[in-house]
């Protein structure tokens, strides 16, 4: 049996900005699970906010340094979602399409490219458009 991936954590400096923001964006709730653990089922994958500080760590939350890939079924909705919840749209291009647009890539993906108000790298794929790689 293949391994499962089962849980992406995302270090946030605000627990409750992240439930509010990521509740935005995903479109559910999610679940506190203590006081600096908020979490998203995404497909059967956790999305785990994580505040070190309000979970009564002695360190500071710091972004991820690599993107983070959300597939979703509404790409603009989720882009507007973003920009109305805060997000920062990325600067640059991604092989000569601006990355902070919705752009069909060249290996055949329909993405845009954001942080979250903490800093970490996202990028939304429409679902149908994932590249796998087979």
């Amino acid at each position: 049996m293949k391994p499962k991936l089962f849980r992406v954590v995302l270090p946030v400096s605000g627990i409750d900005r992240a439930a509010k923001f990521y509740e935005a964006v995903l479109g559910e709730p999610g679940m506190r699970v203590s006081a600096g653990r908020h979490y998203f089922d995404c497909d059967g994958v956790i999305l785990a906010c994580f505040d070190p500080r309000a979970d009564g760590d002695a360190w500071e939350a710091k972004p991820l340094p690599e993107w983070i890939y959300i597939a979703v079924d509404d790409l603009q909705r989720t882009y507007d979602t973003c920009a109305a919840a805060g997000a920062k749209m990325a600067d640059g291009d991604v092989h000569g399409d601006p990355a902070g647009k919705i752009a069909r890539r060249p290996w055949g993906e329909r993405s845009f490219y954001a942080h979250d108000p903490f800093g970490n790298k996202l990028c939304f794929v429409d679902r149908g458009t994932m590249f796998v790689g087979r």
